[in-house]
Parts: C-alpha cells; structure tokens; sequence
C-alpha cells in the first residue's frame, strides 16, 4: 500500500502536452475498470452531479452547515466545562507570560491564546474549577471557543476533498463528509476550549496534501510536487506540535512513504541508485527535517514567551527554573558553607529531614531487631529538630567556615538539637527490609566515624560546582555501603509519630532519591538566613535551548504515561468504536443540563461496519485468488488496496497503539480515527454502488487481463438516493442526541431515559426505574 496507488503502464501523453497532473501519465490500472462494449450509463442526475458547479456547491452546503451546526448557541454554557479547566489556563498563562507544564506539545495552547489576544482578553481568569462562571468574571469565551468551532467547521470540507481528490464520486465524497458533518461527538468537541479540534484539522490537513502529494508522483520534482510535499510535512508537524497523539500521524504518513521508497528501489522498476537517493532525500528533508525545524520552532517560541515564574516552575529542574524571571530558586538560592545550619526537604513528597531523641523499638512487628538508635524520620511541618550542620570531613583551614561545599564533597550531618551525627547502616529499616535504616550517633564517638561519612552529589552537577540553596537538588550516598538517602509515604507507627521513614536505597539514581536544602539558618536566631541579607533582584540565568527542549520532551513522556489514576468516565480502546460510553463534559442541576460527550450512533456503527465489509472484501479476494478465481478487475482492486488501504492504514495507527498504553483514555481519543473510518466507509460504499464484480469468472492466471464480466445490476445510480436517506437518518439522530451535545434545553428524568440508546451511557438526572413500570 504505497499511499494511493502503484505505478503501472503509463498512458502516453503528446509532445507539448500540458495537461494538469490528474490527467497526466495515469496509470491505466488505477482507472476504475470500463468495459469498452460496455460501458455504465450514468443517470443524469449522476451526470449533473460530477460537474465542477455541483461539486462547489456541494462544498459550499456542507461547509455551512458544518459552521450552522457548530457555531449554534456557542455562547453556552457561559460556565467552564469539562477541559476547558485545563486548556484555557494554559491560554492565561500566555497572556501572563508564566511558565506552566502539560503533557501536550504547546502549538493548540498557543493558538487559544492568540485568540484570546485577540478578543482582548488579559489572561485574568485561571480556569480554576468545572463550573465557574464566565460572564461574572468578565471572560470573552466566545472568542476563544470560535477558535476550534471554526476549524472543526472547516474538516468537514477538507474530508470532502480528500476523497474527490482520490476520484471518488461526489455523492460519495459527500457520505464521507457527512459522517463528520453530523456527528455529534465532533460537534461537541469542535466547539469548546479543547485541543482535538485542532490536532483533527491538521490531521485532514496533512492527508489531503499527502493524496495531492502522490496524485503528482509522475511529474515528480516540479514546483507542484514539492510543494505538496512540503505541505505535508509543515502539516504533519503542527499535527504532532498539537497534541502528543499527532505523533500518529506522523507514523500513518512514514508508512506509505517507506512503502513508496521500497517500490521505487526495486531495480525491475528500471531506476538507478541515483534516482532512489534523489527521491529518498527529498521526502527525509520534506517530511523529516521540516517537520522537525517546525516542532522545535514550536518549542521555541513557546519558551520565548513563557519567561516568568510560574506553576509549572517545580516540575523542572534547578537549572531550567533559573531561566525563569522572578523564581524562588533563581532569587533565593545562596551558596552552601561549611558549619552552616539548614533544613534539608525531600523533593518530591516535601518534608524535612528530621530526628528528634526517641529511639527504634527493639523490635519491630514482624518480628525484626532494630538497632535501638535515634530515630531519623521524614517531617512535614517546620521545627528546630529540622536542623542539620554541614560538617567538613578534611582538613580546613583554621575553622574551615566561609568555604563553599562543592559537588562530590563528602560532608557529615550533625543534628543541631542532640549534638548527633547522620548516620547509616546494614541495618534493616523498619518498614523495607531491603533497605537500610537511619539513625545518628554521638558527634564525639569516633568509633563509627565512617559509618557517618556521607558524599554529596549534585543533579547534573560538574567538578567544582557549588552547593546551593532551593536550586541544589542533591542525592546523599553513604560511602561505605552506597546507598541513597531516601523517603515514601508510608508512614511509621505511633512509636515514631505517624512521620515518614527515611532508609537507604541501594538504586543510587533513582529520581526519587533527590532532596534539596529549603532554608539556611541562624544558628543563634533560629531565623532563616535570607531574612536578615538583603538579596538584589537577580536576573534570569541563560540556558542551551535544546537543553531546555530535551529536558521538557523527556518530562512530557514521563507523565503522559503517568496519567494512571482512574477517572469516572475513562473507557477502554475496545468500546470507542461502538459508542459504549461516553464523558460527562458539564452538568447543571438547576435545570436539569448536561453536556454529554457521545457520537452519532448512526455514523458511527456504520464505519464500524463499513470497516468490517473493507476487511471482508479483502480477505474474499485472497481467498478467491488462491483458487484462480478472479471477481475483482485489476483497476479496482488495485483502488481497494492503494487508496482504501491507506485510509485503513490511518485508522489503524490512530487506533491500535492505544491497546499498549496503560495512562487514562477517554472516548474522544478515537475521533481520528474515526475521521479516518469515515473515509473508509466512503470507499467501501463506492465500491458497493459502483464497482463491476466479475462472478463466477475462473481464469487459468491473471494474464487474461480482460475477461468478460457476468456483472450484477447497476447499482450506481442509486448512490445519491441511498446517501441521501443516510444523511436524513444522521440528521435525524444528531438531533435527537442535540440536547446532550448543546447543553440545551434542560431534560426531565423520563427525556433523559429515553436519551440512552445503550444502557452503558451514564446520563445524569434520568429518572429512576421501578419494578412493573
């Protein structure tokens, strides 16, 4: 499947002819199969409807109604539904120029706002809680709402384009659209601050200009042909830069590109090594090294505008926040000197290394000896027992204070409060037996000395570099056994106060291991040290931006698949296609309002049927071919392949990889692929309409090229009938499912019952069901 279709014999063109590209050098096997005795009569409403005026007219219907459909009543809710908490922050925080984290790449969020920009709107409002209300709080909504309404708007005529460009027919061209035009889930997507909107229309985009792409592979390497290609990958890229999914996108395309490269090597072919690499650098520098220029440009002008502090600072790394204008670590992080006091935090759960004079219990509840010695916990509130003095372990000059600690120094820990050292040991910790317990021991008790020996090592650090408050994310490895000073959640018994346990980790670089000093502090005052200097404004420091992007893409990727937690209306890859359940966007209980992301029942079995007929077809060809029974005539059967294949194809990347991943899903990741079953299901209904089937036709091999058809009725003319009832019927369902897309009007009980076609749907405000009603 090299995308559309495969080279074959090519129709001769004149000298000087200058024919447009559709009807240049065509290979006659790609044509749809004519018998020339007996050629199909078209109807005349057929006829009519191939002209360019019904095609443009029929664009223009389609595209109105696709705006009328998600443009009514945009303006409601005036409240903040569903994702909208997440995506319009995210357009604030442009606005405000604050540095925040998400899993998404950052393209969709810019556009929202530059379109709250746009409308005016000055990033006041956080988006804070489903509900909130955006007329009281003075938020042009509609602006940034009108954004995704109109590309969503916009899709359906591209589909429409898609399959004219692959010579389809108009009323089937049509089928295709209208399974998007009205489907329901599209719509209520399309209209709401959300980013899949986005991700679907340059995701049509970039099939469209792929099919216009290989629609030229005969005119190869003129303007027309480069310009297509590199359309493809600038829209293959903004796919990607919309949503960490759109990476699918660019997998659906790389496959027919492989496919092509593979074809055009096979030296039967008659091309040279050179003409191979001409065309092989061609698409690595279309839709390689231009997709990539523009996902880093992306990133670029998303970190040139996000230069303030932020909430998304403490998911980055000490370097990274330091770039950032106005960040706690980059105004408050001082040097680290010997015989200073501090107070040591945990990164990740946040509390303080702590140690107070009780002891472990001699033994523990499963039985286990403790080793009797002070106990050294993790504590979450502030307390002089937080208190630790850095002490040097050589010789210093005279008293050794005023020296910076540096990266790779091996430091001791003295407990200000019981004059004890930090100490560890191949001791069992109380709640891991894998792990070693903490305790201290008598500063003047030299007999375990190097049990309390301590190296300290920097994240990312070098040879040299100073230890630093807030920014000096550490690991603390004790030297003779190497393990990391570590904490969890669990929490000790009453013995210990219910704090959290600190034991050593024999994995030395795990992430969870690293800590930070919070605070620097008198020894005589008790007060933090910045409290008493006066500190001058710093500016942000400079850093690599493609350190800045490799460090953003690897956090993207760790919590994307991070994203585990079980949410109320998650749902399994198995169920999408069948509409098995949906989300529940946004609820108002006065009036018996919802928002209830579902799709068009109608449209969608139909792909699901649609998609199970294409797989049938083929598998019944293979079949037949084995016993040198031939229905399908070449032309077609190389159009079921090439162009219906390539659409299965980009269903089946957008569908499948999500059976790998273990993160939250919801139903609206399905609506890629089920744009790309829309243009499946366009296929498989022109090749039921109008496709001759030769049957039963045995030839000795498929040399007989021309075999003489026993063929079925003609069903081509009933195309527009059959399409038209269908696109009645999906109308008819949008809008009875209307309410539940709109939000409007409100439903009692007895509506909503009667709104779930399958009992799986979980609709608020239905009316309970008694026994013998």
């Amino acid at each position: 499947m090299s995308g559309l279709a495969s080279p074959g014999p090519l129709r001769q063109r004149k000298a000087g002819s200058h024919r447009s590209a559709a009807y240049t050098e065509v290979p006659q096997d790609e044509e749809p199969y004519i018998e020339p005795s007996n050629q199909r009569n078209r109807s005349a409403a057929e006829t009519l409807l191939e002209t360019e005026q019904a095609s443009i007219a029929m664009v223009g219907l389609l595209t109105l109604l696709s705006f009328l459909l998600r443009f009514y009543r945009i303006n409601h809710p005036d409240q903040v539904v569903f994702d909208e908490v997440h995506f319009g922050k995210f357009a604030s925080y442009y606005l405000k120029r604050q540095y925040y984290f998400d899993v998404h790449p950052p393209l969709a969020k810019m556009l929202f706002g530059l379109a709250g920009w746009f409308v005016g709107y000055d990033g006041h409002f956080l988006f804070e809680n489903i509900g909130d209300s955006y007329t009281e709080n003075h938020v042009p909504y509609v602006g940034m709402r009108a954004l995704p309404a109109f590309l969503s708007s916009v899709t359906v005529p591209i589909v429409y384009a898609i399959m004219k460009e692959c010579g389809y027919s108009t009323i089937v061209a049509t089928f295709s659209a209208c399974l998007i035009l009205f489907d329901n889930a599209h719509v209520a997507q399309g209209r709401l601050i959300l980013l899949d909107a986005i991700l679907i229309f340059f995701m049509s985009l970039t099939l469209y200009s792929y099919v216009r792409f290989r629609k030229l592979r005969y005119l190869e390497f003129t303007p027309e042909w480069w310009g297509w290609l590199l359309a493809t990958g600038t829209f293959m890229a903004c796919t990607w830069a919309s949503k960490v999914n759109g990476i699918l996108t660019v997998v659906a395309i790389g496959i027919p590109v492989l496919v092509d490269l593979w074809d055009i090597l096979d030296f039967k072919k008659g091309h040279s090594m050179e003409y191979f690499w001409k065309h092989f650098m061609a698409r690595a520098v279309g839709l390689i090294v231009l997709p990539i220029i523009i996902y880093l440009t992306v990133f670029y002008i998303h970190l040139s505008i996000l230069t303030e502090t932020g909430p998304g600072d403490t998911f980055m790394s000490p370097a990274f926040q330091e770039t950032l204008r106005g960040n706690e670590l980059l105004m408050n992080s001082q040097e680290i000197r010997y015989y200073d006091t501090v107070t040591i935090r945990h990164k990740d759960t946040r509390v303080f290394l702590h140690s107070h004079p009780e002891t472990y219990p001699l033994k523990y509840e499963d039985g286990r000896i403790s080793s009797q010695g002070q106990q050294v916990t993790g504590y979450g509130h502030e307390d002089s027992n937080n208190n630790w003095q850095i002490i040097p372990t050589k010789a210093l000059p005279e008293t050794g204070r005023g020296r910076v600690v540096r990266h790779e120094d091996v430091i001791q820990l003295l407990h200000m409060n019981t004059q004890s050292l930090l100490l560890t040991h191949d001791v069992a910790s109380p709640l891991m037996a894998t792990n070693e317990e903490f305790t201290t021991w008598p500063k003047d008790d030299l007999s375990r000395y190097n049990d309390t020996l301590f190296n300290l090592r920097i994240v990312d650090g070098h040879d040299g570099m100073a230890w630093k408050s807030k920014s000096g994310h550490f690991r603390l490895v004790h030297v003779p056994t190497k393990v990391a000073m570590w904490t969890h959640t669990k929490q000790l018994p009453e013995w210990a106060f219910n704090q959290q346990e600190i034991n050593g980790n024999k994995n030395v670089n795990e992430k969870s291991n690293v800590w930070f000093v919070d605070n620097i502090v008198d020894e005589e005052t008790g007060e933090d040290v910045r409290n008493r200097t006066n500190i001058a404004p710093k500016e942000p420091k400079k850093r690599n931006f493609f350190k800045k992007f490799a460090e953003l893409q690897l956090l993207m990727l760790q919590h994307n698949a991070g994203l585990t937690a079980s949410h109320p209306y998650a749902s399994n890859p198995i169920n999408w296609p069948f509409l098995i359940s949906g989300i529940s966007f946004w609820t108002n209980g006065d009036e018996q309002k919802q928002i209830y992301l579902i799709g068009n029942i109608v449209g969608w079995w139909t792909c699901v049927i649609a998609l199970s007929t294409y797989v049938g077809i083929l598998g019944a060809d293979l079949l037949a071919r084995r016993r040198g029974v031939y229905p399908i005539p070449e032309s077609i059967r190389n159009r079921l392949y090439n162009s219906t294949g390539f659409f299965l194809i980009v269903w089946a990347v957008h569908y499948f990889p999500f059976y790998l991943m273990s993160r939250q899903l919801f139903i609206h990741h399905y609506l890629p692929s089920h744009l790309a079953s829309a243009l499946v299901a366009g296929s498989v209904l022109s090749f039921i309409l109008s496709e001759t089937i030769n049957y039963p036709i045995s030839t000795p091999g498929p040399s007989l090229t021309k075999p003489k058809p026993r063929t079925y009725a003609d069903l081509g003319a009933k195309g527009p009938i059959v399409v038209g009832v269908f696109a009645v019927l999906m109308f008819a369902m949008f809008c009875y499912i209307a309410p539940l897309t709109y939000g409007t009007p409100g439903l009692d009980g007895d509506q909503v019952n009667s709104m779930r076609l399958l009992s799986s749907w979980t609709l608020h405000f239905a009316a309970k069901i008694t026994d013998g009603v």
